[in-house]
């Protein structure tokens, strides 16, 4: 796993390499399709994500002081937001994770092709993954 800077400088080539939107847009749902699937005991309403349209259920794992996220959406181009997500924040400290200001939509210029209301789901998505991070942190 790499530090965020690089995860982020890959994603911003990756979605360079498109010409429009709709081309975005098709690649973010083929990213939803490589969501690792969450076990169904995980969709609970503990794990959902406040501030998302669609359904967005969150969870974090714990394995040498590092956070690993799974999540699963019942929205596809959601999934691939989630996707996006869990590809910039697993495998890093809770330090790295908050000291991080991070508006990946806009440094992927995602913004103007995503809803305000998608917007809004991945901004509580951070927001969570954030607050796992603090729970950790104020552990350790």
């Amino acid at each position: 796993m790499g530090t965020i800077v690089a995860i982020q400088a890959e994603l911003v080539e990756e979605f360079d390499m498109f010409e429009d939107w709709m081309e975005k847009y098709e690649y973010i749902i083929d990213l939803g399709k490589q969501l690792e699937v969450l076990e169904k005991c995980h969709e609970k309403d503990e794990n959902l994500v406040q501030g998302c349209t669609s359904k967005v259920w969150l969870v974090c794992e714990v394995e040498d002081d590092k956070l690993f996220f799974k999540a699963n959406s019942n929205a596809m181009i959601v999934k691939g937001l989630v996707y996006i997500l869990i590809t910039v924040f697993s495998g890093l400290s809770a330090k790295e994770i908050l000291s991080t200001d991070l508006n990946i939509l806009k440094q992927l210029n995602l913004t103007e092709i995503i809803t305000p209301n998608r917007q809004s789901g991945v901004t509580g998505m951070i927001k969570r993954i954030k607050e796992y991070a603090t729970a950790l942190n104020a552990k350790g």
